[in-house]
């Protein structure tokens, strides 16, 4: 072999190897959609606070769940069902069974203009069943993202879901659900409280939480993965800091500690 090119092999294997390490200093962050806007500006705090960064990805978290399960390179884990996570400390793949982060909670998404009525009940959803005044109604995926999955339970408790069901747009996660919800070709939806208060919503659309009791509660829990980089695992605590759990508030969650 050449000099020239062995010499450009092996600065080719040190960067290679390299890449870990380099990547490590941002870790990549898997979390619940519902999660868009608060973690976005928590990690906006914690840079300002130790000039470290995180990359966030969002999206669902069975979606999530899956991909760790088949080697996705995330270092945490921010599931809106605790059992996602519960699961994965069974299979080996985090250091511990993480914490308990936020409960989340759900509401009535209408659009400015919406014929649909703030009924945090959703009896005025039969209604506009059979009066023709909803056509289309949205929500996350009940089969993988855990708010659609609440979703469907309220409306099964209101007594709805058989007459509903056929009318549905499923989101991929709870984002694209309330992207629905405010697209014109929805006339609502049920989607994370967290996003319905974020600015960008709140300019589009009204909205009501629908009753606890509806639905079993959005227990959200937060993991380091094996291998998780120094970085991640400061990211996690600082989720404990006031500074953190006062963006989550803001947002809508129930924090632990503060349940009601």
């Amino acid at each position: 072999m050449k000099p020239y090119l062995s010499g450009f092999l092996f600065a080719l294997l040190v960067a290679l190897l390299a890449l870990p390490a380099a990547a490590s200093d941002k870790p990549v962050v898997a979390a619940a959609a519902d999660l868009q806007f608060a973690l976005t500006d928590i990690a906006a705090v914690f840079t300002k606070a130790t000039g470290k960064e995180v990359r966030l990805t969002f999206g669902s978290s069975g979606n999530f769940y899956r991909q760790i399960g088949q080697g996705a390179p995330f270092d945490l884990f921010f599931s809106a069902d605790e059992d996602f996570v519960f699961n994965l400390a069974k299979e080996g793949r985090t250091e511990d069974e993480g914490a308990l982060y936020a409960i989340g909670r759900i509401v009535l998404l209408l659009p400015h203009g919406s014929p649909l009525k703030a009924d945090p009940a959703l009896g005025d959803l039969r209604a506009a069943i059979g009066d023709g005044r909803l056509r289309r109604f949205a929500i996350a995926n009940p089969e993988h993202a855990p708010y659609g999955l609440r979703a469907e339970e309220a409306l099964r408790r209101a007594g709805i879901w058989d007459a509903i069901k056929d009318r549905l747009v499923l989101g991929e996660n709870v984002s694209q659900a309330a992207q629905f919800a405010l697209s014109g070709n929805a006339q609502g939806g049920i989607v994370a409280y967290s996003l319905a208060l974020a600015p960008e919503l709140a300019a589009k659309a009204d909205h009501v939480l629908i009753p606890e009791d509806m639905h079993e509660p959005l227990r959200q829990r937060m993991v380091a993965l094996k291998g998780a980089s120094p970085t991640a695992r400061e990211f996690l605590a600082f989720m404990q800091r006031e500074e953190a759990r006062a963006v989550m508030r803001h947002y809508g969650f129930v924090l632990p500690g503060e349940e009601m």
